[in-house]
Formats: C-alpha cells, sequence, structure tokens
C-alpha cells in the first residue's frame, strides 16, 4: 500500500487534552494545511474552527467516533493518526481505544500518542513524499500469512 505525498491524517484528542491538540495543529498550520484532515467530532470542530481548516469529521470517540477511525484505518483511508489520549484518566470507551491503538499497530500505520511522536512524525522528509509502507500481518490475506510464516520457519 501506497501513501500519497498528500497524507490522510487524523486527529483524536480527550477532553484533557484537546488544548495540547489545538496547540500542536496551531503550531503545526504549515504542515498540516497540505493534507487531507480528518479528526473525531469535537476535536475536528476545535481545530476547524480555529485554523479554518477543512476537516473531515467522524462521531465523537464516545459515541462511535474511534471506531469509525479503526474502520477507516483498517480499509486504508487514514495513513496517520495523531492522538493525544490521556493514560492517567480513565475512559468510558478505553475498549474502543485500546482496539483502535491495535488497528493502527496491525495495519502498520505512523500513530503519535503525544507531542514530541507527533512533531517527529510531521517532521520527516516523508510526509510531503509518496511512501510504500512494508507489509505487516494485517495487509496479508490469511494464505499470504501463512506463505509468509513458512518463508520465516524454513530461513530459522
Amino acid at each position: 500500500m501506497t501513501m500519497a505525498s498528500r497524507k490522510r491524517i487524523v486527529m483524536i484528542a480527550h477532553d484533557n487534552r484537546k488544548r495540547d491538540m489545538l496547540e500542536w495543529a496551531r503550531h503545526n498550520y504549515a504542515v498540516l494545511r497540505h493534507h487531507e484532515l480528518h479528526a473525531t467530532g469535537t476535536t475536528g470542530g476545535i481545530i476547524a474552527d480555529d485554523l479554518g481548516l477543512e476537516v473531515h469529521r467522524f462521531l465523537s470517540g464516545p459515541l462511535g467516533g474511534d471506531q469509525q477511525v479503526g474502520a477507516a484505518l483498517a480499509e486504508g483511508r487514514l495513513d496517520i493518526v495523531i492522538f493525544f489520549w490521556d493514560p492517567l484518566e480513565p475512559q468510558p470507551h478505553d475498549v474502543d481505544v485500546k482496539a483502535l491503538l491495535r488497528i493502527a499497530v496491525v495495519h502498520n500505520c505512523p500513530i503519535a500518542c503525544n507531542r514530541a511522536t507527533a512533531d517527529f512524525i510531521l517532521s520527516s522528509p516523508l510526509i510531503h513524499a509518496d511512501y510504500r509502507k512494508a507489509a505487516s500481518p494485517g495487509d496479508l490475506a490469511p494464505a499470504e500469512r501463512l506463505i509468509d510464516d513458512i518463508g520465516m520457519a524454513l530461513r530459522s
């Protein structure tokens, strides 16, 4: 799967991290404006209103937005996840949060869960270039996975 030079970036922030997300988005406006932006409900509204950028909005996280984002990742409709979650505050939709993180890893999707990692992703030279992701187990059909497993076993 190839990511185009214009990345499809989704931004998600728990309530205690929305201010951090907005500050980060302001700081990275010059880069973000060149990409297709997506976000969960409230986060998307805040960013769109403040920065004047078009942001495609999913539902709010607790109302199914995290699941919508996970489905979009699995279907290859998103490229990068910026998810400022609050690890110290229990979330009523914790199961959805963990599922979203799992989907991002399974599909070899860059995911930033804090500002430092988000800054590294946006400052990478790959942010404005086409990029071919290496296949991950989540990208392979079951038969391809079996062939891959057999090949690894033979090399051992």
